[in-house]
């Protein structure tokens, strides 16, 4: 009889999900209800969690909870940590919830509500919540080695080599990025950058409180630790307010950026439980709180989606970003759906704090799973606003003019109607001077959840969501920035123990000292271009961000692929085979597209030439003349990295056929470097419950 009841409730469930997804595809013409996206989402997800994921972690990885993990075998108090599980998701979701899913959606917005929703849900549960778990338990299995370590150990010397190189040059990009999004959206905003500097020493506290003063009291330290952040988000307002004060956190682009590096060179060495594992569970709580307190609102409030399920603009015209619904909409989508980033997380510091093999489901493919929520709202929170609206505050003034008419009328001749006292009305009721051109999705996120909130709890507090939701997409983003400055270190200390095995001790503080000082002048100079370059650097970087992100996830799928042959699990191999084919054919299409293409709003060779030619006539106005040949360079920067990757991409994906090949004749391959099993010690309960 209970069987029969479970069963009747998960049909039920499937039920409403089909309903719900079949609503938001086939609706055309008519106002569409966000009730159906949130309903979509839960039921989709509930069903791959429920069934595909426990069939996942049985049968293809057969996870063994009697194992003894890396971080019990080989535990030294700093990187190797036995943790509770929960402050292990709470780190692991810090981690991986970075601007993908909050800006992503946002930008894909310019399709339609459509593509990006069902490339969300269904890309999310098929690839990006498998990659995540596959990962993480494949690191597991051997001491929680990296991403390329891992290809070098099972594939051999080309592909490995070309992994580690690969993903580590991938990484650098990924975090500059990070760094480039969160300095702009704490530049000249003492109210935030009080917030997320007081998150540091609060994690400080909590780190210490659980280590040394009340060992294990997890449900206390958290208690603690939302009571000062909560105090944190207050006081932040405060210090804004005050003439004195606000002074000490009002700093330009630049002096920020210096001091991103030096959080992220201190994160990078610090003893893990001190200050990254602590201030990503925290973080989380306010990250999970908001996207929470949202979704509550949205289903309260019903809004009506405003966006038109296609546009126009699917033929490439765009004016946020150019090119076709294929491949560009997926690498726009980035982390919302499939993340490469998540593959170096679950490589590199996850598992090294992980205590049992069973709570891999839930950290990998749950944390994805959460993730993708996190997009679900963001595309929510965009496409409730009037169109007009999200493409005045969104569309570059290189596209739609300069001057506020010119703007308006612009837009309003696609069919999206927006006049300038209504774009003047928004930006006063924001506390801002101006919404026109504030390109990069976080404002007109920020507008969106706004709207919504101060639909809620009253119109007068517009300006305080507002700032709040810019604090909020700001800690998001620098907690990952920190975990992948150390899993970057961990990355190099891997590639440079092949030289000398010294330097592969992730505890030798010499080692430490310099992979870490070398990761962050790595990233640090491309966010310091990325500072100084007069259009904002986001609009130069994303694109290749986007591609390098979905290769990344190509790379990890292919060393995974190549595990489950070789470990005799062929049957198995569709499960991480297919997404891995998606995911090679959409970036090497956007690849070729951003180095072939003559149209000058996608290719990369394309805009430098055309800029180099009218810098040679003449033409071009003095203050952009001045910074003309930075811009070029970039422009080229960008074209050969990006067929740098996806060279290195096919190399690995040919390194990883022939090995399956090889394995499936019956000739010799290296070795399965999985680590031997050796049963788990553990037995407190706040390690294992």
């Amino acid at each position: 009889m209970n069987n029969l009841l479970k069963n009747s409730i998960w049909i039920l469930v499937a039920a409403l999900g089909a309903a719900a997804v079949g609503g938001i595809a086939l609706n055309r013409g008519e106002s569409i209800n966000t009730l159906w996206f949130i309903t979509a989402a839960l039921c989709v997800y509930a069903i791959a969690y429920r069934f595909y994921a426990v069939w996942i972690a049985a049968t293809v990885l057969a996870v063994d909870e009697t194992r003894a993990t890396p971080a019990e075998r080989l535990d030294n108090g700093r990187d190797f940590v036995p943790t509770n599980k929960w402050i292990v998701f709470g780190h692991h979701f810090a981690a991986i919830a970075g601007p993908g899913p909050l800006v992503g959606p946002t930008l894909a917005a310019q399709f339609g509500y459509l593509p990006g929703t069902l490339w969300i849900l269904f890309g999310a549960v098929l690839g990006g919540c498998v990659q995540d778990m596959v990962t993480l338990f494949l690191s597991t299995r051997r001491d929680a080695k990296s991403l390329g370590q891992m290809a070098r150990d099972e594939l051999g010397a080309l592909g490995g080599t070309a992994a580690l190189i690969g993903t580590f040059a991938i990484m650098i990009i990924l975090i500059a990025v990070l760094g480039l999004v969160v300095v702009n959206a704490m530049k000249h905003s003492p109210w935030a950058t009080a917030t997320v500097s007081a998150t540091i020493p609060i994690a400080m506290i909590v780190g210490l409180y659980m280590r040394s003063f009340r060992p294990g009291q997890v449900l206390e330290a958290s208690a603690l630790g939302v009571v000062l952040l909560l105090l944190s988000v207050a006081g932040g307002g405060l210090i804004d307010h005050s003439e004195t004060l606000r002074v000490w956190f009002d700093h330009d682009g630049l002096t920020l950026a210096w001091w991103v590096m030096a959080y992220g060179f201190a994160a990078a060495i610090m003893p893990v439980w001190l200050l990254l594992a602590p201030r990503d569970y925290l973080s989380t709580y306010i990250k999970l709180g908001t996207i929470t307190l949202l979704a509550v609102t949205i289903i309260m409030l019903q809004p009506t989606v405003k966006m038109p399920a296609l546009t126009q603009f699917i033929d490439g015209t765009g004016p946020i970003f150019g090119g076709t619904l294929f491949p560009f909409v997926f690498i726009t989508i980035a982390c919302g759906a499939i993340s490469g980033f998540h593959a170096l997380i679950a490589s590199g510091t996850t598992p090294k704090l992980l205590s049992n093999e069973r709570d891999i489901r839930m950290i990998g493919y749950g944390g994805m799973l959460l993730e993708s929520f996190v997009a679900i709202m963001a595309m929510m929170a965009a496409t409730v606003l009037d169109p007009g609206v999200f493409f005045a505050i969104n569309s570059p003034a290189g596209v739609v003019g300069k001057e506020a008419v010119d703007a308006v009328a612009k837009i309003s001749s696609w069919g999206f109607p927006v006049t300038v006292d209504q774009m003047r009305l928004l930006a006063n009721q924001m506390g801002e001077a101006t919404l026109f051109a504030r390109t990069g999705g976080a404002p007109s996120l920020a507008v969106g959840m706004a709207s919504i909130f101060g639909s809620a709890f009253g119109e007068s507090m517009l300006a305080l969501w507002y700032h709040f939701a810019i604090m909020f997409e700001a800690i998001f983003i620098l907690t990952t920035l920190d975990a992948g400055t150390r899993v970057g270190r961990f990355m190099l200390q891997d590639m440079l123990g092949n030289i000398w095995p010294k330097l592969g001790e992730t505890s030798w503080t010499p080692s430490v000292v310099l992979t870490s000082a070398l990761v962050v002048a790595g990233w640090g100079y491309f966010l310091y271009i990325g500072v100084i370059d007069p259009n904002g650097g986001v609009n130069i970087l994303w694109p290749l961000f986007g591609i390098a992100n979905q290769m990344l996830a190509a790379i990890a799928l292919c060393v995974a692929t190549g595990i489950l042959v070789k470990s005799d699990k062929i049957e198995y191999a569709w499960v991480t085979g297919l997404p891995l084919v998606w995911l090679v054919t959409i970036t090497s299409s956007a690849a070729w597209e951003k180095i072939a293409s003559d149209n000058v709003r996608i290719g990369f060779f394309a805009a430098a030439d055309d800029l180099a030619e009218k810098l040679a006539a003449g033409v071009l106005p003095p203050e952009k003349a001045a910074v003309a040949p930075q811009l070029i360079f970039n422009q080229h920067l960008d074209g050969w990295l990006t067929l740098f990757f996806v060279t290195l991409l096919w190399l690995i994906v040919f390194d990883m056929l022939r090995v399956c090949s090889r394995y499936l004749a019956g000739k010799p391959v290296l070795p399965l470097a999985e680590s031997p099993h050796i049963p788990s010690c553990l037995v407190e309960d706040w390690v294992r419950d």
